[in-house]
């Protein structure tokens, strides 16, 4: 598929104003409730849907159904990474009137880590046909981690990027409203809202590896793979608060997204053989089957513990003071789930 320049333009404009008309409506750092976060939810879904239709009306049904199971694929994976914030916002214990700053920047840092990784790997697969077979090879082996693996990462702040960054910025283990960084003593030093920051940059530069290598397994034009993330990212925030309360009920959610990431290794392995690429009805299909059977049988699994009232209550904003249940950790996950919930004070007050 060939873009013109215009093109790339108007979406990166579009993409821009969303942004800055999310960040003008949240500029007061309220906490961000259940209803507020499923309106906006609402909004990011429909405008990803709404660039699926403009592309159907544009480029035909053939592309549109590409971007459609690139869009699927990446919203489905973002779960996952729903788990791993709200790890990181217990382990520092982030007020939840700031949750949504940190995760409004995270998201810019995520759509650049994706451009990069997009440009990169489909040029890598377009110039070296044995790549499609270490991208394969890759994802499945991820996928095998994020079913069995019950090896438990270090709690985020513990991340390498983190203890570096801490090491080389001045820091002050402390929250300073809003702000990012502080002067104090005559100096400027990074808060602890900017430590969060780069936690959750560093973790979702790991989702970015896998995350684009598995659209890239659906196809290899950068213009679809991009929006196709650009589109599914743009909703994370609302889809973390509107799952915070949600996300101990999703125990076997993981088995899902690990077959959907092995399925996407055969498919880009399958790509470079005489087999060829799958049909995209067949890759939606798949996709869309994968995702409802294993958050249905997450719902069913759980649903005596939602009757107790012990499951989440849906309401946004509580995730960093009501971690999930680990059940549902894996490879992708950055944290623990006991040792993300240590001791706060440690957590703030730890200088390393």
């Amino acid at each position: 598929m060939s873009v013109t320049w215009w093109a790339w333009a108007a979406v990166l404009l579009a993409v821009a104003i969303m942004l800055a008309i999310d960040l003008l409506l949240h500029r007061d750092n309220h906490v961000i409730g259940f209803r507020e976060a499923a309106i906006w939810s609402g909004v990011w879904v429909t405008a990803g849907l709404a660039f699926g239709a403009i592309l159907w009306v544009w480029q035909g049904g053939q592309v549109a159904g590409t971007y459609f199971a690139g869009y699927l694929i990446e919203k489905a994976l973002s779960i996952d990474n729903v788990f791993v914030f709200a790890l990181i916002f217990t382990a520092f214990a982030v007020p939840a009137a700031l949750q949504h700053k940190v995760l409004f920047w995270g998201v810019i840092g995520a759509l650049v880590f994706r451009l990069v990784f997009i440009f990169v790997g489909a040029e890598l697969l377009e110039t070296f046909f044995w790549t499609a077979y270490l991208f394969g090879a890759f994802l499945i082996y991820t996928g095998y981690k994020m079913a069995f693996r019950h090896n438990q990462q270090p709690p985020p702040d513990r991340n390498p990027v983190v203890r570096l960054m801490r090491r080389v910025v001045p820091t002050d283990p402390r929250y300073h409203g809003a702000r990012f960084f502080a002067r104090i003593d005559g100096r400027w030093v990074a808060t602890l809202l900017f430590v969060v920051l780069i936690a959750v940059e560093a973790t979702d530069l790991i989702f970015a590896i896998d995350s684009v290598a598995a659209i890239l397994a659906i196809t290899t034009s950068t213009f679809i793979v991009w929006t196709a993330n650009a589109f599914a990212i743009l909703g994370l925030r609302s889809l973390y608060f509107c799952l915070a309360g949600l996300l101990r009920r999703f125990v076997h959610l993981h088995y899902g997204l690990a077959l959907l990431l092995a399925f996407a290794g055969v498919k880009l392995i399958a790509s470079g053989t005489p087999i060829g690429k799958l049909p995209i009805p067949i890759t939606l299909g798949v996709i869309a089957v994968t995702i409802g059977v294993s958050i249905g049988w997450s719902l069913l699994a759980t649903r005596a513990t939602a009757a107790t009232g012990s499951g989440g209550n849906g309401s946004g904003g509580t995730a960093a003071t009501h971690p999930p249940a680990t059940s549902g950790t894996n490879g992708r996950q950055a944290g623990a789930g006991n040792a993300a919930a240590a001791d706060r004070s440690t957590v703030v007050n730890d200088p390393s």
